[in-house]
């Protein structure tokens, strides 16, 4: 196979704007500081940035509530910085990935400003409106941070529907007029020459509320294919697109994701990140991860989208807590779980996406109170389940666990006050174990994560078979993930042992030394024993 697009073969860095680097001494990351620490990005090898929202905001879930589109966070910088940032990125060949959430705008956009102005209001309905049921909300659906989907607007008399935060409330994607704002919305940024799209929770944009269904509604992919062709999909624009799609089975990631539909380039599922929560409960609902499933989950994606989809790769985001931390070993073993997930994910045929701090062994951060939480989701949730009856340790250990704080935590750029991000106050704690974990020591140790993450990235653009080759699940013990990728008379053999323990694997024959690898082991014939969390990637015979 030929590379027909430009993010097959990249890598993919997200950025969390209020957490990557202050630049004026406020203690919130912003966009001055992206461009101060391009040139580290361009050492490690990424070929575009996903920035989460750096839109106008009020603040309420981290700038995922918007109120202006087209303007920038006064907290973030200027127009004049965005425009800055796009020139200096595409000067070391990095395209900038806009976060798109159009799902829901904030309360504090003019067009809900608008919207609650009244039912004769020409904005009413750009957003979804109920009348009360025998004086209560229209039905049970629930919103993601907690409580009831519906707010009621005394002015009106009616409820308006938010997934999310009352804050957040949903756009109605039935009115052809709020879609075709929208996308002179997104052809405003394309034409300042962003690389594409990550659009936030974008399967729920064809809801139908009446009947509680929320994800993959009925016009989800007429739209997505509207949206296609008036924007992103004309032939002057060449950008990747990666929808955010919580319930996506293999099958609907080819709707979204076949070439011939024309909708999007990717999505992101996250099939493998439910894994460590019990059978329909939710994600606070801890259960230990059995690798054989992840095995499973991973070769099911690997396999079955064939040419008619492509993968995403990841284990991190601003959403989800420390790989490291959660499936790895944060303490003794952190740099060789590290390495360990790195190459197990980054040999496996998709576009890859590192979020800031993953590619220096970045860890959680646990809290012991409630007050030291920033997360509206973990705000939520904490007094949710100390009303319910759960202990305090309880809750405690569950957001230790799985918080979105976790990754929120300030990047670790040195070992000097606050870790070189700020040199005020940081808006959320920094990691203490910021003075061994931080990038100025990754990159003067030539043994670190970080080197293992640039080699991973070079591989993915000079090797064709990490790009292009099939995939093959190898049966070994249940800790053990092998697996062999194979392009034109080539085969690799990726090992990985996701234990802590001594693991035992027969191996074929092989050419040579190890491609990559996070111990020195020159014996790779018979039978051989693996390292604490030891991976490796070999040529085989």
């Amino acid at each position: 196979m030929e590379q027909t697009k430009w993010w097959q073969t990249t890598t993919v860095y997200q950025i969390y704007p209020r957490s990557f680097q202050d630049s004026n001494g406020d203690g919130i990351g912003d966009l001055r500081g992206i461009i101060e620490r391009l040139d580290y990005l361009q050492t490690l090898g990424i070929g575009a940035i996903w920035l989460s929202p750096v839109y106008q905001s009020p603040n309420d879930d981290n700038g995922y509530d918007i109120s202006d589109y087209e303007a920038i966070m006064e907290e973030f910088g200027t127009m004049e910085d965005m425009d800055e940032l796009l020139v200096q990125a595409n000067q070391r060949n990095i395209k900038i990935v806009m976060d798109l959430v159009v799902n829901h705008s904030s309360d504090e956009h003019a067009w809900f400003i608008e919207a609650k102005k009244g039912k004769e209001n020409p904005y009413r309905d750009y957003y979804v409106w109920r009348d009360p049921v025998d004086g209560k909300a229209p039905n049970d659906l629930g919103a993601a941070f907690g409580g009831s989907a519906w707010e009621f607007d005394e002015v009106s008399g009616q409820y308006y529907l938010h997934l999310f935060s009352k804050k957040q409330p949903d756009l109605n994607w039935e009115n052809p007029e709020l879609r075709h704002k929208i996308y002179e919305m997104m052809n405003f940024w394309l034409d300042k020459g962003i690389g594409g799209f990550r659009m936030d929770v974008i399967d729920l944009i064809s809801k139908q509320p009446d009947q509680g269904i929320t994800g993959n509604g009925p016009k989800l992919h007429e739209y997505l294919q509207e949206m296609n062709q008036a924007t992103f999909g004309q032939a002057q624009y060449d950008v990747m697109t990666v929808g955010e799609t919580w319930g996506a089975t293999p099958e609907i990631a080819k709707l979204y994701s076949d070439p011939k539909r024309h909708e999007l380039s990717m999505v992101f599922q996250f099939e493998h990140i439910g894994l460590d929560q019990q059978e329909g409960k939710e994600k606070w609902d801890l259960r230990p991860l059995e690798i054989k499933a992840l095995k499973a989950v991973f070769t099911k994606w690997q396999t079955s989208l064939g040419d008619q989809g492509w993968n995403s790769l990841f284990w991190n985001n601003h959403d989800l807590p420390r790989i490291i931390s959660r499936w790895g070993n944060d303490q003794e073993y952190r740099v060789e779980s590290g390495k360990l997930f790195a190459i197990l994910l980054h040999l496996m045929k998709g576009t890859p996406y590192i979020y800031q701090g993953e590619e220096i062994g970045m860890t959680n951060y646990p809290i012991t109170d409630i007050s030291e939480a920033n997360d509206i989701e973990t705000i939520n949730l904490y007094h949710e389940r100390i009303a319910k009856g759960y202990t305090k340790e309880e809750v405690l250990l569950s957001i230790n666990t799985k918080g979105r704080d976790n990754a929120r935590t300030p990047m670790q750029w040195d070992d000097t006050e606050h870790a070189g991000f700020t040199t005020g106050t940081p808006w959320l704690h920094v990691n203490p174990n910021y003075h061994t974990i931080n990038v100025k020591a990754a990159l003067a140790d030539q043994h670190s994560i970080f080197y293992t993450y640039q080699h991973l990235i070079q591989l993915r653009q000079t090797e064709p078979l990490v790009a292009w080759g099939e995939f093959d699940l190898v049966e070994t013990v249940d800790e053990v993930f092998a697996y062999i990728r194979s392009y034109e008379g080539k085969r690799w053999l990726v090992v990985g042992n996701i234990s802590e323990d001594i693991q035992s694997i027969e191996m074929p024959k092989t050419i040579g030394e190890a491609i990559i690898a996070n111990y020195s082991r020159t014996e790779f014939e018979g039978t051989i024993e693996l390292h604490p969390y030891e991976a490796f990637a070999i040529e085989l015979a």
